[in-house]
């Protein structure tokens, strides 16, 4: 039997989520192992002592540890939408620029406004008024195209979806009348789209032995 790249994932986490997006969209095939994290088989841990999804193992000599690396990676071989778009170095550096405003500030900023709901503190609005600033960022360029980049979908559509996903789940009634228009309009697009059911089909949880689920377009 063919050897395919595995990847470590679980079904929920947002990072898993994004390298599993760009999986999707690279077509390329990969199969799937989905995890407990309160039970990591002893393959996982052999894998990857860091032990935290995704990871994805090409092969022996090439194990990607972060969610970025797997989408970057999938890509560039094989992007038949020009996600990465590379005709284009500046809008290159851009998505990856936007990538890391996001990856650096609004997940930190999405963690406290998380816990704040959760834990009904008082500073629920505050912690929420964090996260808008991104948020109005995003209407903003989203009110001028389709997409975060320009009119055609770009990797930093797809490596920030999971977690503004989690951000319109937070608060939920207030998320549907909030002032963001274009934001919801490319949320929904997703979340209604034949790929995100792809994308977030549920695997049952690996063990070692099991034949391979093979995930791919």
């Amino acid at each position: 039997m063919r050897d395919f790249p595995y990847l470590y994932s679980l079904r929920n986490c947002p990072f898993a989520m994004r390298a599993r997006l760009a999986i999707y969209k690279s077509a390329l095939p990969v199969a799937i192992r989905e995890v407990d994290l309160r039970n990591k088989p002893s393959a996982m841990l052999k894998d990857s002592p860091k032990a935290t999804v995704p990871i994805l193992v090409v092969s022996p000599s090439l194990i990607l540890e972060e969610s970025l690396e797997v989408m970057l990676w999938a890509l560039a071989q094989n992007d038949p939408q020009n996600l990465l778009r590379h005709d284009d170095d500046d809008k290159f550096n851009d998505i990856l620029a936007l990538i890391y405003r996001f990856d650096s500030q609004f997940k930190s900023a999405l963690e406290d406004y998380k816990c704040a709901k959760r834990y009904h503190e008082d500073n629920l609005s505050d912690q929420r008024a964090v996260c808008e600033v991104f948020i109005k960022d995003l209407e903003q360029r989203l009110a001028g195209h389709q997409f975060v980049l320009d009119n055609r979908e770009s990797l930093v559509d797809i490596a920030i979806l999971p977690f503004i996903r989690q951000f319109a789940r937070v608060e939920r009634k207030w998320y549907v009348q909030s002032p963001y228009p274009h934001v919801k309009r490319w949320l929904n697009s997703y979340l209604q789209h034949a790929i995100f059911s792809k994308v977030m089909t549920q695997f049952p949880c690996w063990q070692s032995g099991d034949a391979p689920a093979i995930y791919c377009a």
